[in-house]
């Protein structure tokens, strides 16, 4: 590679990996080697997943192929992370091992599902692409019964996505006219939807649920699925029945974070709230996988939109440093951040605030079209300004 000088690792390509490489090779064109390593061979736009399942979106259509860093002069390894040592700068993937200059952890979070007995033979996932297709097929034969929206385990990425499902599961199944013969119910360990955006948009969103007939559960922490009888075991002693069960699976740390010195006591990465710096030096963690204590002492939620604001403060720091720049100012990250609520017929509510603020700042604006062409226009601009 041509003129390198520092290497940059870029562990994941989710949405915070997507825009860190990106930023990283426009500020730093060819002074730096960047090396991005993911698994998967695409990049998954998961804000439009819940489409798919009521057949407005064609599962190839939220995702893109991953081979187009390369042609950005970025060096993309399709491979598993198999370790990492932060304590001698190097990342291996099987038998190859990278050594940086700089780390960025963008690695998001891991889906166990198996951790939950009889979950997987018994529901649907809604965080993974496959589930998700297997899911709208369901759906679309589902004729009356009991539906469950389970979040089985605390914390999980993407608060608003188990209830935008009931939303549009109410709205898919009115337009079809079945809506009377189906009984919608969330179930979740939580008190309120929502919690750490606050009292007053938890409240907001349940009275949404009540009004359209879905029922809210509350403080039901799941233990065990029996497939065969459809009935949810809760901790609390109560069990639930069901027809069709769709689940948000438990989310843990990576193994490979889990396994490195990384690793805070939950098993994720904490990080400096402002900077986004691990206990290592030029080590990074941004996303799902890194652990942000707000001021009240609840964890910052995982979103994307954090991810790719983490993203940008970071990419720049590290461009900065590298370039010696004095006029390049050290950015900070500051918590604000926005949630769509896809509510249904063409509509969505708006969420936003700053979540570093104290007392903590969360505004909900109320459903309608406006919001719903927003989300719709933001998955065109994301494929448009980071996949061109």
């Amino acid at each position: 590679m041509q003129g390198m000088g520092k290497t940059i690792v870029v562990a994941g390509c989710g949405i915070g990996g997507i825009v860190a490489a990106n930023e990283l090779r426009k500020k730093l064109g060819d002074k730096a080697r960047i090396i991005v390593i993911d698994k998967s061979p695409k990049h998954v736009f998961y804000p439009s997943l819940l489409w798919v399942m009521i057949g407005l979106r064609a599962p190839e259509k939220i995702q893109k192929g991953l081979s187009f860093l390369s042609a950005k002069g970025m060096e993309f390894v399709n491979s598993e992370i198999t370790g990492i040592s932060a304590e001698k700068r190097r990342v291996s993937c099987g038998k190859k091992t990278f050594t940086y200059d700089y780390l960025i952890v963008s690695l998001g979070a891991a889906l166990s599902p198996e951790s939950v007995e009889g979950l997987m033979e018994g529901g649907y996932n809604l965080y993974d692409v496959n589930g998700v297709v297997r899911l709208g097929k369901a759906v679309k034969a589902f004729s009356g019964g009991k539906i469950a929206i389970l979040i089985a385990r605390l914390p999980f990425k993407c608060p608003a996505a188990p209830y935008e499902t009931a939303f549009l599961l109410d709205s898919y199944f009115r337009r079809k006219g079945a809506r009377r013969m189906i009984e919608i119910e969330v179930y979740t360990p939580e008190s309120l939807p929502m919690p750490v955006a606050g009292l007053e948009t938890g409240e907001a969103v349940k009275e949404m649920l009540e009004s359209r007939n879905i029922k809210f559960s509350p403080e039901s922490a799941v233990v065990s699925i029996n497939a065969k009888k459809k009935l949810m075991q809760f901790g609390n002693g109560k069990s639930a029945k069901f027809g069709l069960l769709i689940f948000v699976p438990p989310h843990t740390a990576p193994k490979v974070i889990r396994d490195s010195a990384l690793s805070g006591e939950s098993g994720w990465i904490p990080v400096d709230a402002a900077t986004l710096k691990t206990k290592f030096e030029n080590v990074y963690a941004i996303g799902d996988v890194a652990s942000v204590k707000l001021p009240d002492g609840k964890m910052l939620p995982k979103a994307g939109v954090f991810a790719h604001a983490q993203a940008e403060v970071v990419a720049h720091n590290i461009a900065a440093e590298i370039l010696g720049r004095g006029s390049m100012k050290m950015r900070t990250f500051g918590g604000n951040g926005y949630c769509f609520l896809e509510t249904g017929d063409g509509k969505a509510a708006f969420s936003h605030g700053n979540f570093y603020s104290v007392p903590r700042s969360i505004r909900l604006k109320k459903a309608g079209r406006l919001w719903h062409w927003g989300k719709v226009l933001l998955e065109k601009y994301w494929f448009w300004k980071w996949f061109k």
